[in-house]
């Protein structure tokens, strides 16, 4: 059950330096001031400690990796307990030699550990080389109880997918946060950047309503300069949506900025009344979920 009915949420969209001890400082100072405008809850980027490194292969990058306690969490954990708030803190995990997560860990407001998610899809596409890096979740999709109340985090790439959205809302979440780090390569902003964008956004309005949930993403800004001198723009426009999907809160695509949003569960109940979409779900048909996709050749139904 939720601890609070309503309260506010922030997003720290922020660009990201070389230097990961000042992205951390910047990171802390975009908390310190969320919760000075009241924030209960605030979501930090993906990988907010470094520059998006998975532009390109270079195994100099895995030295970025920290242990989950590590230096990131704890110095996290400090501001959580002094300012009474629940942190969505992006880790790059070093699990072990050889095993590294995307991951993101749920500080609660006491500075406890509350709960870990590592990122389950991992894109492989040009300039977001993640399967050089990351060892997919093994984790699954999960709610965490923290202070304030129930959440789920999940991380950029899974924003794509509804059955990653669907799991956590099943399991209790009010909201879902998506630590983000997307945006356009320079070549293909003119002819796509507004349909990639939009699409970014629709899909995520979609999981809000289709579940009756919030969504809260964190996207970087600012442009990094790749291996081949292309780079990614970050395109920010960070949001939140209620369970309606009317997107409630809005960052600009160029700009720092510290984002806020009231999240009312009530306001959840009575969408959920309306639209109860999860009420009329047929959980007795949805066998082959579990299946990559039928055989286009043979239409073979095998895994």
């Amino acid at each position: 059950m939720p601890k609070q009915k309503k309260f506010r949420v922030g997003m720290v969209q922020m660009a990201c330096a070389p230097d990961p001890r000042r992205n951390l400082r910047r990171a802390i100072a975009g908390i310190q001031k969320a919760v000075r405008k009241g924030a209960a809850m605030v979501c930090l980027p993906e990988l907010f400690r470094s520059r998006y490194f998975c532009q390109r292969e270079d195994v100099r990058f895995f030295d970025l990796a920290e242990s989950i306690p590590g230096p990131t969490t704890e110095a996290l954990a400090k501001v959580a307990q002094k300012t009474q708030v629940v942190l969505i803190a992006p880790v790059f995990e070093r699990r072990a030699a050889g095993v590294y997560h995307n991951s993101a860990a749920v500080i609660d407001s006491n500075g406890k550990l509350a709960g870990l998610y590592r990122k389950m899809h991992i894109p492989d596409d040009p300039g977001y080389y993640e399967k050089f890096y990351f060892t997919p979740g093994d984790l699954g999709f999960h709610a965490v109880s923290t202070s304030v109340g129930t959440v789920a985090p999940l991380i950029c790439w899974d924003q794509w997918y509804p059955e990653a959205a669907r799991l956590v809302a099943l399991e209790g979440a009010g909201i879902i946060f998506y630590p983000t780090a997307i945006g356009w390569h320079p070549h293909e902003k003119e002819a796509y950047g507004t349909a990639q964008r939009d699409a970014w956004k629709t899909v995520q309005r979609g999981h809000a309503i289709a579940n009756g949930i919030y969504i809260v993403a964190a996207n970087r800004v600012g442009f990094e300069e790749g291996a081949d001198g292309g780079g990614i723009e970050f395109w920010g426009s960070s949001f939140v949506a209620d369970p309606q999907g009317v997107v409630i809160a809005e960052a600009s695509a160029d700009r720092e900025e510290i984002l806020l949003a009231d999240i009312d569960l009530d306001h959840l109940e009575d969408v959920r009344r309306n639209w109860p979409f999860l009420r009329d779900r047929r959980i007795d048909a949805y066998q082959g979920l579990e299946r990559r996709c039928v055989d286009q050749e043979t239409g073979s139904r095998e895994a």
